[in-house]
């Protein structure tokens, strides 16, 4: 009986495991720590849901009703570990198990078609797949720049409440979802929070109407462009424009697709409230002192570092992993390596709105391709090398979710006449 393994037991590692053991197949589950749930324990406390509960969830197991339209970051990771442990999960995870290396078996097809060898710390299994599904929200990125800062420092990944700052004057350096948490936790804690803001971005109320905005039925009857410009519209009525906040950047783009999109209003409010001041790009450190690309300059007790993450699979070898604007190259909606068989990403692209039902359409995915493969017989079949040549490559991480949709659609038609080409022996050529 063939064998494989999923690496990570965080959302999507969990969601992977269950739907190939819902499908029959002999799994393996390795993590690195010692539970469920990735980053969620370590997340700042600050932490919500950006997307409504009830459009956040796992197949078949929504989140428990009392929970608030938002749950906290400590709920959600409840929610991960009660899906674990009602479909008996923590009998398969291997804790505290390190995935080493994962190599390609020696054949003289495609690589990865005869296999992988995963080597752990506590051993090494050769499995007919492997999904990776380790995340993309651990590997800090800082960026540098000249001089040295005298103060603290810390990445988001690192800081959990205003407890671990030292001082009053803190610096936020990163305007997306956790840099506008960061600098709005500071706010309400009554200490001095600057946010450094580079490029314009588009604010987004979680809510309308008293309603999560992805449970706005109205919305569901127009299309992607015109729900765009519907919900420009109502946060321009709601929040107003850039122009209406001292120290920020117009958005360089038109639409919310077009650019980067921030699902906050707490952090408007703040400005206006004089809690949180915009600055421009960092230039140089000089002791506490900051110097800005505006030519201003001040102090600084602690800088907040939201810059977001590296997309590493530090268990395969780098040659293995093509990348570009420092992302994997992949096909099938974000699941497929380019120039590998029979290994899968599975989280390692973000389509906005809710992630956790992601995790699972792309799980089920990967068990059609398995399917595929064992038909196909020794050597599996080549369905990497069929995607790669009938797909545009993908490497992004955020994604309007829409054109992921379509990606999945795509690749749904794809494996469909790739499954009725197999079944009757017929060759799958690029007219598919």
């Amino acid at each position: 009986m063939t064998r494989y393994c999923v690496i990570g037991a965080g959302a999507a590692g969990i969601s992977a495991l269950q739907q190939l053991r819902q499908a029959g197949y002999d799994v393996d589950c390795f993590e690195k720590g010692d539970r469920v749930g990735g980053h969620w324990h370590t997340d700042y406390e600050a932490l919500h849901l950006i997307t409504a509960r009830d459009m956040t969830h796992f197949e078949d197991f929504p989140m428990p009703a009392q929970y608030p339209h938002f749950p906290r970051r400590d709920q959600v990771r409840d929610y991960l570990e009660s899906y674990a442990r009602h479909h008996g999960h923590y009998d398969i995870i291997q804790f505290n198990t390190e995935v080493l290396s994962v190599t390609p078996v020696a054949t003289d097809g495609p690589v990865g078609s005869a296999g992988w060898n995963v080597t752990t710390s506590h051993g090494s299994e050769t499995y007919d797949g492997v999904i990776v599904a380790n995340g993309h929200l651990w590997d800090k990125k800082t960026p540098s720049f000249p001089g040295e800062f005298a103060g603290k420092q810390l990445h988001s990944s690192e800081y959990t409440n205003v407890g671990d700052i030292d001082g009053t004057r803190v610096l936020v350096v990163g305007a997306g979802n956790s840099g506008c948490d960061l600098a709005v936790d500071v706010a309400q804690h009554r200490l001095e929070a600057d946010i450094v803001i580079r490029e314009g971005t588009y604010f987004q109320p979680k809510a309308y109407f008293g309603k999560p905005r992805q449970e706005l039925d109205f919305l569901k009857q127009f299309a992607p462009d015109e729900v765009d410009l519907i919900s420009r519209l109502l946060a321009r009525v709601s929040i107003g424009e850039w122009s209406d906040y001292p120290g920020m950047p117009e958005p360089k783009h038109r639409t919310l697709a077009e650019g980067s999109t921030v699902v906050n209003t707490l952090l408007p409010y703040w400005i206006q409230h004089g809690r949180v001041g915009v600055v421009p790009g960092i230039e140089r450190f000089d002791g506490k002192t900051v110097h800005f690309t505006n030519g201003t300059a001040k102090e600084y007790d602690t800088i907040l570092w939201a810059t977001g993450f590296h997309s590493s699979v530090p268990f395969l070898a780098e040659e293995l992993v093509p990348r570009r604007k420092g992302a994997p190259i992949r096909y099938g909606a974000g699941i497929i390596p380019e120039g590998l068989e029979k290994l899968y990403y599975v989280g390692m692209i973000a389509p906005r709105g809710p992630q956790i039902p992601v995790y699972g359409m792309q799980a089920k995915l990967v068990a059609t391709m398995i399917r595929l493969h064992e038909q196909a017989g020794d050597g599996g079949a080549t369905i990497g090398a069929y995607l790669s040549g009938l797909q545009e490559s993908e490497d992004r991480i955020d994604i309007v979710r829409a054109i992921w949709e379509d990606q999945m659609a795509d690749t749904e038609r794809l494996l469909a006449a790739f499954a009725a080409a197999q079944a009757t022996a017929t060759p799958v050529t690029a007219s598919a």
